[in-house]
């Protein structure tokens, strides 16, 4: 996960005037087919043009961690009424 600004983590973010916070619930699947939910609080787009998220699932209160958008493994969710 490396970028031009270093390695993509919570302690080594994006510059913050890239980054577009946001509050986007999601459901993740797992290549096991277990599945959490869990929310985007961020979007970036690195120099290359690819989407990164900073994602944090709900059970268990990890800190987010900023990985590679996939939308086949991160569903967005509605976030008003269905």
């Amino acid at each position: 996960m490396a970028t031009r600004c270093g390695p993509l983590t919570w302690d080594s973010p994006p510059p913050e005037a890239e980054v577009r916070w946001v509050y986007q619930p999601v459901e993740v699947q797992y290549p096991d087919g277990a599945w959490e939910l869990g929310r985007i609080s961020a979007w970036w787009t690195d120099g290359a043009g690819e989407t990164w998220c900073l994602l944090r699932t709900v059970p268990h209160g990890n800190r987010p961690q900023w990985l590679r958008y996939d939308p086949e493994s991160v569903r967005l969710l509605p976030t008003e009424g269905i």
